[in-house]
């Protein structure tokens, strides 16, 4: 009976143990830059926005030894966004407490980073330093960042790490309290509750009463499904260009959703050739004339039906990679 028992047994034993290395590597700590405790080396970023724009600058020394945030961009996202400008904006108003902030892009590409940061500007804080690393996607080799992590925050005193956020999907809530607790620890003052946070309200306020629109979502899908022919994309099209007609909060949604795409670089990984075209041209006109209706039937020149190469030169096909390595988007709406 024993002897019967023992597979069982040891099939059991098997399985526990790889549920605890499931459960111990799903706890491993993600970490991305010096840590707490750890110098600040001196670092060049290229100043993109305002009076900085082109100007070569160190937050290091411009601290001076002063409190420092500062906020690694590694993914354009709109989490990654809202948690810059929200963060950016109150250590904006301890400036006259000694802090200094400084705003990181990475990106591999120079080029490809001022356009972004064009694009995204208005979501940025205003007259906070922001910087393009000009040692490309991996930023300053002192710092050893982690790429696959969406933001790097540093907060440090002195010279040296005090606390090091390494967040691979930012999220407010959780997050950013703990974030404005090392800040204070550092400056000062009470830590701020994320209703204080005047952005913060602004942001919850637009989404109460904005309220997602499942219908314009709905419209959106079949435009980017990687199976549809140009036809039926065309029609997608026009059905959502009647819908967002005279409505320019949909409008605005439909460009800020097409930008997001385009300025992630993952434009290959929605729909055909023809859906990217309506992508590429609903991210300009729904931004530029939100004001005024929708041209429907404007469409972009016909494309043939046969499949064409996406950017990365790989065919667009349903369920295989994108550049980045991904499982592919389609069908889902940022």
């Amino acid at each position: 009976m024993l002897l019967r028992r023992i597979p069982i047994l040891f099939a059991s034993l098997l399985a526990l143990l790889n549920l605890g290395a499931v459960l111990l590597h799903a706890q491993e700590p993600v970490y991305s830059g010096p840590q707490v405790g750890e110098p600040l080396p001196p670092f060049t970023v290229r100043g993109a926005l305002g009076e900085d724009a082109g100007k070569e600058m160190d937050f290091i020394r411009l601290a001076s030894g002063k409190p420092i945030a500062l906020i690694f961009v590694h993914e354009v996202t709109r989490p990654a966004l809202s948690m810059t400008r929200i963060l950016s904006a109150y250590t904006q108003t301890r400036a006259k407490d000694g802090l200094f902030t400084g705003v990181v892009w990475l990106d591999q590409d120079a080029t490809n980073a001022e356009t972004t940061l064009k694009r995204v500007s208005h979501a940025l804080t205003p007259k906070v330093p922001v910087g393009i690393s000009i040692d490309g996607g991996e930023g300053p080799g002192s710092y050893g960042l982690n790429r696959k992590v969406m933001l790097t925050i540093l907060v440090g005193n002195r010279g040296q790490v005090t606390a090091n956020f390494a967040l691979v999907q930012p999220s407010l809530q959780a997050d950013l309290p703990k974030i404005l607790t090392a800040i204070a620890q550092v400056v000062g003052g009470p830590v701020p509750e994320l209703k204080d946070l005047p952005e913060f309200r602004e942001m919850a306020d637009n989404r109460a009463s904005s309220g997602p629109d499942d219908k314009l979502r709905g419209l959106l899908r079949p435009v980017i499904q990687r199976s549809a022919q140009t036809a039926d994309v065309d029609r997608a099209a026009a059905a959502l260009e009647e819908y967002v007609a005279g409505n320019k909060t949909a409008r605005a949604e439909v460009a800020r959703i097409a930008n997001t795409i385009i300025s992630a670089g993952k434009l290959s990984d929605y729909g055909t050739p023809r859906a990217q075209e309506y992508l590429q041209k609903w991210a300009k006109s729904f931004a530029e004339g939100s004001d005024a209706p929708a041209a429907s039937g404007a469409a972009p020149a016909k494309t043939s039906e046969s499949p064409k190469p996406s950017e990365s030169g790989k065919p667009s096909e349903s369920g295989k990679p994108s550049e980045s390595g991904k499982p592919s988007e389609s069908g889902k709406v940022p």
